[in-house]
């Protein structure tokens, strides 16, 4: 496989586990009084439409996908679940967002960086919107610590 595509790839495997976390986090959530839920669908509507482009831009490339493995999603699970029932605050859910978001947001500017030279505009527009989602929600998420 071309390793252009690895952005593509990186892209939708972050947004897959991205829209899988933030459905568990929403579901437990679900009898809870948090301001903080609007933000959380605004989240999930973002990973869901970066999850969609990435996945269209590979199908042109002729490039299949695999799902994220099912260990990854029960560990995620898990530890959101943990968390939720330790603490459910607003302040605690923000902190556990920017923690996963930040981590996201240094592996995509490390891809960035690495495939710089071979990326379409296409390929390195979505990856710099990408990018500029995750900062941006790390900064909105900031209100809530």
């Amino acid at each position: 496989m071309d390793s252009k595509y690895e952005l593509f790839i990186r892209i939708y495997k972050d947004a897959e586990m991205g829209v899988y976390t933030i459905e568990q986090l929403l579901e437990y959530l679900k009898e809870k009084d948090n301001k903080i839920k609007p933000v959380i669908e605004d989240i999930l509507t973002k990973y869901q439409d970066f999850q969609k482009r990435a996945k269209e831009g590979l199908e042109q490339k002729g490039v299949s996908l695999e799902e994220t493995g099912l260990f990854a999603k029960m560990g995620a699970n898990m530890h959101i679940k943990k968390e939720v029932e330790k603490d459910n605050s607003d302040s605690n859910i923000a902190d556990m967002l920017i923690q996963g978001l930040s981590m996201g947001s240094l592996d995509m500017e490390k891809e960035l960086d690495t495939y710089h030279k071979t990326l379409t505009k296409e390929e390195e527009k979505i990856g710099k919107d990408f990018l500029k989602f995750q900062q941006k929600t790390i900064e909105e998420l900031k209100k809530f610590l």
